[in-house]
């Protein structure tokens, strides 16, 4: 029988308090073992409710869980050259991960958590709506396969920016060289490569100028590598880029930018959160000149639960991704092993 102290932290999703409490209160000698298998579940759960990424490999090794594995394909590989790639070999666990972090973080009441968390869904949507082109996440390992031409050189009928040209560049070779250098190419770098690659989707072969919403840079001289496939697949993919980029300049990932650096001022309010959800909505489903916004055509079923934080943003990830995707299982299934373990018998 779980102690109702401890079930009441179960139910709400408060791993770090479960700890705390499961630390402070050694139980007696004939549940140590199970009490220590708890600890360090609860302690699991809290590090990845923190979106603690850099260490998830790191903290699935002390498990087999199923939801161990999953954890480990929502890292960034910790070596350049790892044989696991996780995110890189494909983004969709991580933003999984993310969908089900937002949905707890609502539960527990954490408004600042809720608006951070929607700010890094926005860090590499681009670059999810490019996985199906490029058959991987941004890999480094690959990307030397995926693209050519102009792409990190000094090309002057490249559109991109000195920050796009560096991180087109670091793109390449991140994997060639030591640890240092592909851990500051994760770390100053990977975040940029979708922007990057969104320039070279919304070119002048794909779609005219007016078509559709102008979000950013767009490239007048396309590489081959840029157009190579039907014209349909294109559209598909600037379509679903230009979505990301509307909801990357959105009001719900601006709020993150007035989010408190002290003083005591800036926390979001619940109401703030679901004004500036509604107007990011609202621009999301804004109809386009040429008809084509996918979110509205709803050709890719969503996976969202019947209460979802954010309504509508499991839709959104699924339409850029060209994929449903909805709330992974990864943390409620430590919790559900923590039940477990409380309550076997030794």
């Amino acid at each position: 029988m779980i102690d109702s102290a401890v079930g009441a932290l179960l139910e709400g999703h408060w791993y770090d308090a479960l700890a705390a409490l499961l630390h402070d209160n050694p139980p007696k000698r004939r549940d140590e073992k199970k009490a220590r298998r708890a600890y360090a579940l609860a302690t699991a759960a809290k590090r990845v409710l923190d979106l603690d990424a850099e260490d998830f490999g790191t903290i699935a090794k002390g498990f087999s869980a199923p939801w161990a594995n999953r954890l480990r394909q929502s890292c960034f590989p910790l070596e350049p050259r790892d044989q696991e790639r996780g995110a890189l070999r494909s983004l969709v666990p991580l933003y999984e991960l993310m969908l089900e972090v937002t949905q707890l973080r609502a539960l527990r009441h954490e408004p600042l958590q809720v608006v951070v968390t929607a700010h890094l869904i926005g860090e590499y949507l681009c670059q999810l709506a490019w996985e199906p082109i490029l058959g991987h996440g941004g890999d480094p390992l690959k990307m030397g396969r995926s693209v050519g031409q102009r792409w990190g050189t000094d090309d002057p009928l490249c559109p991109h920016n000195s920050a796009m040209r560096a991180t087109a560049k670091r793109s390449l070779n991140a994997c060639n060289g030591d640890l240092a250098g592909y851990t500051a190419y994760l770390d100053k770098f990977h975040s940029r490569l979708g922007d990057t690659l969104a320039v070279c989707a919304m070119n002048h072969e794909t779609v005219g100028a007016g078509e559709r919403p102008d979000v950013g840079e767009t490239c007048p001289n396309p590489c081959k590598w840029a157009t190579a496939g039907s014209l349909e697949l294109r559209r598909d993919l600037d379509a679903r880029v230009r979505l990301a980029l509307l909801y990357v300049d959105s009001p719900i990932v601006s709020l993150r930018h007035h989010a408190p650096v002290g003083h005591f001022f800036g926390v979001p309010s619940v109401q703030e959160i679901s004004d500036a959800w509604l107007r990011t909505w609202t621009r999301l489903t804004q109809p386009w000149n040429d008809g084509a916004n996918p979110l509205l055509a709803g050709g890719v079923p969503g996976a969202a639960p019947p209460d979802e934080a954010l309504p509508g943003l499991s839709q959104l990830v699924s339409t850029v991704a060209g994929r449903t995707i909805g709330p992974g299982r990864v943390i409620r299934s430590i919790g559900d092993e923590i039940v477990a373990t409380l309550e076997e018998d030794l």
